[in-house]
């Protein structure tokens, strides 16, 4: 399974993300910005955490403008596999790969600290390995992590099932706990917490590293 892990000015978690999807079994190549195009046989691209641009305008706004989100767009829309984390899925949400938007937390201070998060459905390559409702704990680091939808935009996440994680204790204020998306085909996801800084016990803990593992061995059998 090849990966293909975005790099912006600003990323600070592209290594992390790569490490993990490496780990799991993946064939990584990390892609600046300026590249217009996916390495051939490109299977999933992630777009990691960190700080893209410095955070100036929004959150990911600039990123989306680069020249290798517009492979990314294409990419999914040929229903190819993305995962976006952190500013990763700000970045998501600002090229409208999913919906809605990421606001400033509700306290309007940085949070970084482990999570307790429910799995929601197992419905997803990326959530396959874990069990409904199982709690995991992923660490969260982020200014701007208030999930908000329209009405209409959350209605239709809850009716299909695409609501993948939601806080236990939200610490941000995200409507609905919700902590990560799942597109309409169920190929992208936007998570706001670390699942690659779960995925070694030297990290302090593993409860992220089925989330690679599964993605990378059901995209392998595919």
């Amino acid at each position: 399974m090849k990966a293909a892990v975005l790099q912006f000015p600003g990323s600070n978690c592209d290594r992390d993300l790569a490490v993990a999807l490496r780990a799991a079994g993946a064939d990584v190549t990390i892609v600046w910005h300026k590249q217009d195009g996916l390495p051939a046989g490109t299977d999933l691209v992630a777009v990691p955490g960190g700080f893209s641009f410095g955070d100036y305008l929004r959150c990911g706004a600039i990123a989306a403008r680069s020249p290798i989100c517009r492979a990314l767009v294409d990419h999914a829309g040929r229903g190819g596999y993305v995962l976006g984390v952190c500013n990763g899925f700000q970045v998501l949400t600002e090229t409208g790969v999913l919906p809605g938007a990421l606001m400033r937390n509700r306290h309007l201070k940085y949070i970084c600290k482990p999570v307790d998060l429910t799995v929601e459905t197992t419905q997803s390559a990326f959530t396959a390995s874990y069990g409904q409702g199982d709690t995991i704990t992923v660490p969260i680091a982020h200014h701007d992590g208030n999930y908000f939808a329209e009405d209409a935009v959350l209605e239709a996440l809850r009716a299909e099932d695409r609501i993948a994680f939601t806080y236990r204790d939200n610490p941000n204020g995200s409507v609905a706990d919700i902590a990560g998306i799942l597109s309409n085909n169920r190929r992208v996801l936007g998570m706001m917490p670390h699942p690659e800084r779960a995925a070694d016990p030297a990290l302090g803990g593993r409860d992220g590293a089925a989330l690679f593992s599964g993605l990378v061995g059901q995209l392998a059998e595919a």
